[in-house]
């Protein structure tokens, strides 16, 4: 008589009968990690989602992912740093995707296609919010809280919205037509703006407060801080916010033979590569910031769009970093030179990093005049309880909320710290949502983060290097004051360079677990599950030996301990 041993069971089914899982240490889980570029980005973008869409070709859900949380991709494409870009895992491997082409892409076919803005009118039953200031994020607060479905009106006190978007960008980064068809599509939403309308002239915070909810303040910053070097201020003292104004509203700019600009960020390279087009032979920019590059730290990099500074250096602006100005020589009342000195990013006695001047490392530089670009400060009128004698609202939140003043909040360059425009985005969007919980609830939302995936986690043997895709670029001698710098990709170059994205932290769909599992363990499902991936672990046979995690492209499974 044959006797079966337990390995000799072969009838259908039986391996069922053994739930190996209890073997296991450890459990694979998925773990929906932020990308990089997500986290990195100031406005909340998540562009590894709307990219894996793109991938999917699905264009049109790609940019509604977009405008859930920034409704001006057509203008952040064009004149972002796109911090995005210098965090990209891809860049480890071999360059970062081109993420600002691919948000430009999406943002001119949404405009060319006609795309809706995603909105739910009956949300917010119709309470009244106050939005002052029409710049990036009071359009963005106003445009979120009207996708919530409040009644809002815009004030600001120039005929028309947009702010430095419109009164500083150059036409040449940023086409007038783009902006305007983006805030026209925007306030056709059902937003009430009101241009002219100056706070504490033409209207009260008081007055505000009484007639709504709640009240966003997004004024920006027009007062020129102060500026002297030792005291000493040249005769012919502009600011480089008041000259670049001037000459996107009038074309006028001085020329003389020689300038330098003091500061920097993009209003100062802006102005310097105007004043070189206009016939300034010699255009230097004096920054205490450092250059890209292996000997610079990332906090103290130059802000601006890095693809821009190579511009403005093929276009002949010289550029001295980590210096700054010591000295004004003059000669009767008339500036003709500058003494510079070298700086380091160093520890301070206090403990705190600061920037030390070298003596010994004194240099001379010709000038026919100086120009700061040091910043602004909040214009006081109509804010001064508010400001409490500060330079800048400081809410002590992410949301911008004032202490001590119910419903009123911040956001901006006026909180003293933002300095781009995709910051500002972003502050009026979580405004948006705190003033949707103040009203609905009286309190401020609770704050969802997810932890970064960082480079090692990222299964490299299923990646091959790809190039960059990049974008057209006119030859210096075609460039105008007015003619579009940067090109767009096509809709297949778009394609291609969404392929190269790692998908860092969430599923490629790619079967890998599925296909290498041991024990069957991984189920594959038609409909998403709960976490987003088509795939389910069936703990009961999952004996935790990890292939699946080890085989995962891009860290979205773990190995947690049993």
């Amino acid at each position: 008589m044959l006797v079966l041993t337990r390995g000799g069971y072969a009838l259908p089914g039986t391996s069922t009968d053994f739930k190996t899982g209890t073997w296991r240490t450890s459990r694979p889980q998925h773990q929906h990690w932020a990308a990089p570029c997500h986290s990195a980005c100031p406005a909340g973008e998540d562009a590894q989602a709307y990219i894996a869409q793109v991938q999917e070709n699905h264009p049109r859900e790609a940019w509604e992912t977009i405008v859930t949380v920034n409704p001006l991709p057509s203008v952040t494409g064009r004149i972002c740093p796109h911090p995005c870009e210098q965090a990209c895992n891809r860049g480890s491997f071999d360059t970062p995707l081109a993420i600002h082409s691919i948000e430009r892409f999406l943002g001119d076919e949404a405009r060319r296609q006609g795309w809706t803005y995603p909105v739910d009118p009956g949300r917010g039953a119709g309470a009244a919010v106050a939005v002052v200031g029409a710049g990036p994020a009071g359009l963005s607060a106003a445009y979120h809280l009207r996708r919530r479905g409040y009644q809002v009106t815009l004030f600001d006190a120039l005929p028309e919205a947009g702010g430095l978007l419109r009164s500083a960008i150059p036409i040449n980064r940023l086409p007038r037509d783009v902006l305007d068809a983006d805030i026209t599509r925007i306030l056709g939403l059902g937003i009430e703006f009101r241009g002219r309308t100056r706070l504490g002239v033409d209207v009260h915070i008081d007055e505000l407060r009484s007639d709504y909810r709640a009240l966003f303040l997004a004024p920006g910053t027009a007062k020129a801080k102060a500026w002297s070097v030792d005291g000493a201020v040249p005769t012919d003292h502009r600011t480089a916010l008041e000259l670049l104004q001037e000459w996107v509203a009038a074309g006028s700019l001085p020329t003389p033979q020689s300038v330098i600009l003091h500061g920097g960020g993009n209003t100062a390279l802006d102005l310097c590569r105007a004043m070189k087009r206009a016939g300034v032979k010699e255009v230097h920019l004096v920054t205490a910031s450092g250059l890209p590059g292996p000997g610079t730290e990332p906090d103290d990099i130059i802000n601006v769009v890095p693809r821009e500074l190579n511009q403005a250096v093929e276009e002949g602006i010289t550029i001295h970093p980590h210096r700054t100005i010591q000295r004004l020589l003059f000669r009767g009342s008339k500036v003709v030179g500058v003494e510079m000195v070298a700086l380091r990013k160093l520890p301070t006695k206090s403990g705190r990093t600061g920037r030390i001047a070298f003596e010994g490392t004194e240099t001379l530089l010709h000038a026919d005049m100086v120009i700061p670009a040091i910043g602004e400060n909040v214009e006081p009128t109509g804010f001064s309880t508010l400001l409490g004698g500060k330079e800048y609202f400081r809410p002590n939140n992410p949301f911008g909320r004032l202490d001590h003043t119910p419903g009123v909040f911040v956001g901006g360059d006026a909180r003293g710290d933002r300095g781009t425009v995709s910051a500002a985005i972003g502050d009026g969007r979580l405004a948006a949502i705190a003033i949707d919980a103040y009203i609905r609830q009286g309190d401020d939302p609770e704050e969802n983060g997810r932890d970064t995936i960082d480079f090692a986690h990222i299964n490299l043997n299923y990646f091959e290097p790809a190039p960059r895709v990049e974008e057209p670029i006119l030859p210096v001698a075609e460039r105008t004051d007015t003619a579009e710098i940067d090109g767009p990709l096509s809709g297949a170059a778009i394609t291609r360079e969404a392929a190269r994205c790692f998908s860092c932290g969430n599923c490629l769909a790619c079967d890998n677990c599925w296909t290498f599992c041991p024990d069957n363990a991984v189920i594959k499902t038609t409909a998403l599950a709960k976490d987003g991936s088509h795939y389910v672990f069936d703990y009961e046979y999952c004996k935790g030996c990890g292939v699946c995690a080890s085989e995962c492209p891009c860290g979205y499974i773990v190995m947690n301990p049993e």
